[in-house]
């Protein structure tokens, strides 16, 4: 379970005093996410998600990242909002951390996208890019290219225990997207970690998208690439074409790419495959021993980051180019 921080009743009641949402009904602690504290809320008057912010967010980005969320929301893209208290505000402490509330999202997520899901999810990408269009606040992307060969620096060993050897692919990895990292794509708010277990379906359709704690200024088919890559490989390590084709061609429904974006997606997707094997191999061995939770597999995006160097455009089959 991700709950690093204990919740007291009296401390969960002086919360719920600064809001119109009624006493607390139910409330417990759920396992999902590995950076922050997640708790199920049922109050008098509906259920809500709070969220205690762990070391890894940085309180200063908090702002953007609610900010974000109700603007998106505003604007018609469903997606958790924050619930502001009786003065207006959505950020909260517990525990001297910051916290919001949001509201309570309905829907399962897919553990083994189908071809449908894929286009439903590219079509609700595309809609939260259109959606964030004009909204004021800015973020660097601090797991962007640029911080990836000097958070790899002190991971060199990790990897290599890992799988012998690995560390020095990852070092011609770096290289090549160091020197070939495009420039001067359309950029705007992107999700950044556009995963299926951050997307809610009902009915085989999209309904809401959350954890938007990694969202940040960025070029928009990095999105489209970071999604390519946690919805449309296999478990043996494959790439379904199908599945990217049907995610490129539900994005390219609402907002379609152009022939820069489109010709940059290989390396776009080899660098977002960088992106998440090297946080999650800092995290293997960095959970907190008494969070009840098991830290995701480097390996898996070791084996994708196989598949980019190996058939770099793999990507634009699946893109129908």
């Amino acid at each position: 379970m991700a709950v690093y921080t204990d919740i007291t009743d009296d401390e969960l009641a002086t919360l719920l005093a600064d809001f119109d949402l009624g006493a607390a009904v139910s409330f417990k602690g759920i396992a999902e996410g590995v950076e922050n504290s997640n708790f199920l809320l049922e109050t008098e008057t509906g259920r809500y998600f709070l969220t205690v912010y762990e070391k890894r967010v940085r309180e200063a980005d908090l702002p953007f990242f609610l900010g974000l969320m109700r603007w998106l929301a505003q604007h018609g893209f469903p997606c958790a909002t924050p619930i502001a208290d009786r003065r207006g505000e959505v950020l909260k402490r517990m525990r001297g951390k910051p916290c919001a509330l949001v509201s309570y999202l309905s829907g399962l997520s897919v553990r083994r996208p189908s071809v449908a899901h894929c286009r439903e999810g590219g079509q609700s990408l595309a809609a939260l890019h259109l959606a964030g269009a004009g909204f004021p606040m800015r973020r660097a992307n601090d797991l962007g290219q640029a911080a990836w060969a000097p958070m790899f620096a002190s991971l060199t060993g990790a990897a290599d225990g890992l799988k012998p050897g690995l560390a020095k692919a990852v070092e011609g990895d770096l290289e090549l997207l160091r020197a070939g990292w495009p420039a001067g794509l359309p950029d705007g708010v992107i999700h950044a970690d556009y995963f299926p277990d951050n997307v809610f379906f009902q009915a085989g359709k999209f309904a809401a998208a959350f954890d938007f704690y990694f969202a940040c200024t960025d070029a928009l088919a990095y999105d489209v690439a970071v999604a390519l890559n946690a919805w449309c490989f296999e478990p043996d390590g494959s790439f379904n074409i199908t599945s990217a084709r049907a995610l490129v061609g539900g994005y390219e429904s609402l907002r379609p790419l152009s022939g820069a974006e489109r010709a940059a997606l290989p390396i776009l997707a080899h660098g977002a495959a960088m992106r998440f094997f090297l946080t999650r191999l800092h995290d293997w061995g960095a959970t907190p021993a008494g969070a009840l939770v098991k830290p995701k597999d480097p390996l898996e995006y070791e084996r994708k980051l196989a598949v980019h160097r190996s058939s770099p455009d793999l990507v634009l089959f699946g893109a129908g180019a």
